[in-house]
């Protein structure tokens, strides 16, 4: 599989043991940066990362900032990307079998690098359900869908 990583300074020092991990397992890994930990912005890196995986270029994206919230909430802007912030196995595997994500956002802060790997072992090799999950997925990616348009006039606001 062809994955790409990224982070922000926070989760700089999980990246390159993360990617190594990777690349250990048989994967190629397409590094975003940044290339050292001073101080930077994560939806930099991970809009690179999403945009790869968007356009096709990756299978996946890893990114890595403190909590993985931000990066993670970055990424998800990019059309035809499904990023979410994953702290546990358990949440890795249903991301993967219930909402087909694309792109992990992990946190270098909060999750211990061995937790990481586990996490992104399960993200990986997890395949989506289909099923029930297909008509939900697909209406995650609708760019436009006239249904969720507006405020629905019985909220009275």
């Amino acid at each position: 599989m062809r994955i790409a990583i990224g982070s922000d300074h926070a989760g700089f020092l999980q990246k390159a043991p993360l990617a190594e991990y990777l690349r250990s397992q048989g994967h190629e890994v397409v590094d975003c940066g940044p290339a050292t930990d001073d101080r930077c912005d994560y939806p930099d890196f991970g809009d690179k990362v999403a945009r790869l995986v968007a356009a096709g270029k990756v299978d996946r994206g890893v990114l890595i900032c403190g909590t993985g919230l931000g990066i993670a909430m970055t990424a998800d802007k990019v059309p035809g990307v499904r990023a979410v912030p994953i702290q546990t196995v358990e949440f890795a595997r249903l991301c993967r079998e219930h909402n087909n994500a694309n792109v992990i956002g992990l946190s270098g802060r909060f999750v211990s690098l061995m937790d990481n790997e586990a996490i992104l072992d399960t993200f990986l090799t997890t395949e989506f359900a289909g099923g029930r999950h297909t008509g939900r997925v697909e209406k995650i990616m609708r760019e436009d869908d006239p249904s969720f348009a507006g405020v629905p006039e019985d909220f009275g606001l």
